[in-house]
């Protein structure tokens, strides 16, 4: 028989389904969970405890999908295909990778440090089979933080950004700046830094605002007709 936790942290889970975090109330959540108000605050503090164990349980799944890609004899295909798993579970979980990804400032989940642990593990191979002109550190925060920046513009702004093309061509763009893949675009830098500023901006930590979608935009399209004159 589960437990009142248990149940709390499935009806929780259950109605990220189709609602945002901020959407859900404690009193909707205890009614799923068939438990009293008091029930929440006994196991989890506050509601925001609530919401971080379960933005935990999300970073499990994350993190067991991440296991199961292959490993194959390229680590930068390997790179990709990472890159691609990680869009697929934000597309399929969007409220649940928005609160995993857009956490309050003191309630961080640990599991983070794990998701880029695996990551620079991936770079590792590719550094040892001379595939890495980036210093390793730099290469895992810029993939990690474009990666998470295409997943919440597509999630926040899908009519605009939600296209696949858009995510691969991010994608092929940074990790072929870190690995020296691809023909380096002078736009590579200005994009990673435009990520990092939209992620700043949807979590809270930097005033970037509509600026970085402008000038994001700007950069997923191109050079305009006389920037080559």
């Amino acid at each position: 028989m589960s437990t009142a936790r248990e149940r709390i942290l499935a009806a929780t889970e259950e109605l990220l389904a189709s609602k945002d975090a901020l959407a859900i109330s404690t009193r909707a959540i205890c009614d799923r969970a068939k438990v009293g108000m008091p029930e929440i605050y006994r196991q989890f503090g506050d509601k925001q405890g609530l919401l971080t164990a379960v933005a935990c349980i999300g970073f499990e799944r994350f993190l067991a999908n991440k296991r199961r890609n292959p490993t194959t004899d390229d680590p930068v295909a390997d790179l990709r295909t990472a890159w691609d798993s990680h869009v697929a579970f934000a597309l399929d979980n969007p409220h649940l990778y928005r609160l995993m990804f857009t956490p309050a400032p003191e309630s961080q989940p640990p599991a983070v440090g794990e998701a880029r642990a695996l990551l620079l593990s991936a770079l590792e191979r590719c550094r040892a089979a001379g595939r890495l002109r980036t210093p390793l550190e730099l290469a895992g925060q810029s993939i990690l933080t474009a990666n998470v920046g295409v997943c919440l513009m597509a999630l926040s702004f899908p009519e605009l950004y939600g296209a696949p093309e858009i995510s691969r061509s991010v994608r092929d763009a940074v990790i072929g700046a870190v690995t020296g893949d691809e023909r380096e675009d002078t736009r590579i830098t200005d994009g990673i830094v435009l990520a990092q500023a939209l992620v700043g901006t949807l979590t809270g930590t930097a005033p970037a605002g509509s600026d970085a979608i402008a000038q994001l935009s700007q950069a997923l399209q191109g050079p305009g007709p006389h920037d080559d004159e």
